[in-house]
């Protein structure tokens, strides 16, 4: 897609960030056209072993976001391996419970009674889990400290004295994603190091550690920590299929784990081959057409467009629209988001009518099926990605009828000072720049400005990206002086909250030296400051970037102006080498 002049709405949070990007609009005589952004951060005895419970009320749990794809037949919930908050899954089913027992009953006489046992044990781990889910659902979050806390003082108490088994791994793992849902990760990689000396002390025929180990590369995964993820996918993987075969639909959680941990860490090759296997495997066993394919099918989708390469990327993509349709007919909203994924596979590959066609369809098939509603979050960016592509050809008019529709649609459910309203204002902003409308788009400006002071406060970084934006406009209006303060302003904010060397710093002090050149500032002083943003952006972004190519290019303005020719030779030199680079790269 054309590089983003539009925002995503920022996710409420206290100290969590999102990334949005603001498009520089200056132009003048001594501004060279430019594409920078400003990125700114918004606002083992037996299975007798109980477990500490409170009493479970009757609660209907909701899920905290919406999966984009089902796959409710498939036993494990492939889903969930990515959002602890979902319901915990923790074993694939009853029956597959039964089958693992039935195989290795003959040979290690396994009674009915530990059967029953581990069933109930089950039974207890789930409920402690859905408790936890409930409490954090219910804004009661340190309840759910306290339940999971006095689990794992019980459980610790036991190893202390020696008992290791699956009961205590089983428990420590539950706890372990009460606390990932919790957000308190620090503890999660406390109780993983635990988790994994009681793991490795167990045989690989243990009941039930095949779905702790599966939860366990999940959490390492979410931790960063690939390798220890990997390994305990591995050993899941190995352990399936010894029991049920390399060609067992079991295997397709840890499998698709694994996928997910090779895209992590740039093994690209080798994850397709697992999303490929995945597939393979559900075809074999499911059908070529099963809903059970979405997932992996979104997954390899994802990661071939990721790497570029839309048209292979289109097939899978074109399978999972297929498939909803003949499921659940051609006005279903699944197949509303499926086409929502093609508009972006056509996009990349240049089809940019199609991609409108698609996403202006995949809207009205959404709205029409009450699939979701319409404040949801990922309509919300449905409309933004079509108004972005919309610009992107020349169709600002129909992108902003867009972007008017989500300001209407926050301001009717949020209220008029909810954030989200301001980043819906900067984008419509953004857009009557575009058109050279900057009265409108001080206006909305402002507006947007007001509403931050009043939710961050008027020290709070965030608030320097429509400062800046309001900077840029206000130069375009040519009130200079106003634009400078502005600026100032920004930079001041941006150096306490990010250092001074940081990337926000150098977009500022850009900006500011692109207002001050109008105001005929000092030479000497505006070469300084370019050679400071040229030190940051090599040092964040590298030494071959656009971004720094452009900056080059002002510095040897600057460096004509003051006449220091001797100084000007060496980077016209950088700057070539760099313009062919760009240019071999862009037509590759």
């Amino acid at each position: 897609m054309a590089a983003s002049l539009l925002l995503s709405p920022p996710l409420p949070n206290n100290n969590g960030v999102s990334q949005v990007c603001l498009h520089h609009m200056l132009h003048s005589g001594h501004l060279h056209k430019s594409s920078n952004f400003f990125s700114v951060c918004l606002p083992k005895a037996n299975c007798s072993f109980k477990l500490f419970m409170v009493p479970v009320r009757n609660f209907d749990l909701c899920c905290v976001s919406r999966n984009l794809a089902s796959v409710g037949s498939l036993d494990a919930n492939l889903a969930a391996q990515q959002k602890h908050f979902h319901r915990c899954n923790f074993f694939p089913s009853q029956s597959c419970l039964e089958k693992h027992f039935n195989m290795f009953k003959t040979s290690f006489k396994q009674s009915s009674d530990k059967l029953d046992g581990m069933k109930s044990f089950e039974g207890e781990l789930q409920e402690l889990f859905d408790e936890v889910k409930r409490m954090i659902m219910m804004g009661n979050k340190n309840d759910a400290i306290d339940l999971l806390q006095a689990n794992y003082e019980d459980v610790k108490e036991r190893m202390d004295a020696g008992i290791r088994g699956i009961e205590e791994a089983a428990t420590i793992d539950i706890i372990a994603l009460g606390y990932m849902a919790i957000g308190d990760l620090k503890f999660v990689g406390s109780l993983l190091d635990m988790l994994n000396e009681v793991v490795g002390s167990l045989k690989d025929d243990e009941l039930l550690l095949d779905s702790v180990l599966v939860h366990m590369g999940s959490m390492y995964s979410t931790l960063g920590k690939f390798e220890k993820s990997m390994s305990a996918y591995r050993r899941a993987i190995g352990n399936m299929e010894n029991i049920y075969g390399e060609n067992s639909v079991f295997l397709i959680t840890p499998i698709l784990g694994i996928a997910k941990v090779l895209t992590s860490i740039g093994r690209t090759s080798k994850a397709v081959e697992f999303y490929n296997r995945a597939i393979t495997l559900l075809e074999s066993s499911r059908g070529a057409e099963s809903e059970d394919l979405v997932i992996p099918l979104f997954g390899l989708g994802n990661l071939l467009l990721k790497e570029g390469k839309p048209t292979e990327a289109e097939t899978p993509f074109l399978r999972v629209l297929n498939i909803y349709k003949k499921l659940y007919g051609e006005n279903d909203g699944r197949v509303g988001v499926a086409m929502c994924s093609l508009a972006h596979v056509k996009c990349a590959m240049g089809n940019a009518n199609e991609a409108i066609s698609l996403y202006r369809k995949a809207l009205e098939v959404i709205t029409s099926s009450n699939y979701m509603a319409l404040d949801d979050s990922i309509m919300e960016k449905m409309r933004i990605d079509l108004a972005e592509l919309l610009h992107a050809v020349g169709r600002g008019k129909e992108g902003r009828e867009l972007l008017e529709e989500c300001l209407m649609i926050t301001e009717r459910h949020k209220g008029k000072e909810d954030p989200s309203s301001a980043t819906h204002l900067i984008n419509l902003a953004t857009s009557h720049s575009q058109s050279k409308n900057y009265a409108e788009a001080e206006r909305l400006l402002r507006t947007s400005l007001q509403i931050m002071e009043k939710t961050v406060g008027a020290d709070d970084q965030s608030i320097t990206f429509p400062m800046l934006h309001l900077a840029v406009t206000l130069y375009h209006l040519k009130r200079d002086e106003e634009a400078e303060q502005l600026a100032l302003e920004a930079l001041r904010i941006r150096e306490i909250a990010f250092g001074n060397n940081s990337l926000p710093v150098a977009e500022a002090l850009d900006c500011l030296v692109s207002i001050q050149t109008r105001l005929t500032k000092d030479d000497e002083s505006l070469l300084e400051q370019l050679k400071r943003v040229l030190s940051i952006q090599e040092k964040e972004l590298g030494a071959e970037s656009e971004e720094v190519m452009i900056t080059l290019k002002k510095i040897v303005f600057y460096l004509e102006k003051l006449g220091r020719k001797n100084d000007i030779f060496p980077l016209q030199k950088r700057l070539s080498a760099l313009r062919l680079k760009f240019k071999q790269r862009m037509q590759h």
